[in-house]
């Protein structure tokens, strides 16, 4: 018995439709080519377990942003909290 694969497919943006949140936090994130490099691999193979350099590549840009992301945010909170 087989088992139903995903249809993930790159949605196509219509002029007055807004952007995903989802797609805009990826976007901003600078790991959009290996979001839809994973997006790509589920369409065409249908199974997950194939695309796992895709999403090993993925989950490593999105750690190393996060990382950034709170280097920053400490970074400010410490600006902030130190006396003038």
């Amino acid at each position: 018995m087989s088992t139903p694969g995903h249809a993930w497919n790159r949605r196509v943006k219509k002029d007055d439709e807004e952007e995903d949140p989802l797609d805009q936090l990826i976007s901003r994130s600078g790991c959009a080519a290996s979001h839809y490099a994973v997006q790509e691999c589920m369409a065409q193979h249908q199974d997950w377990r194939q695309c796992q350099p895709q999403v090993q590549a993925f989950r490593n840009c999105m750690n190393k942003h996060q990382s950034k992301r709170l280097e920053e945010l400490q970074r400010r909170k410490e600006q902030t909290s130190a006396p003038h």
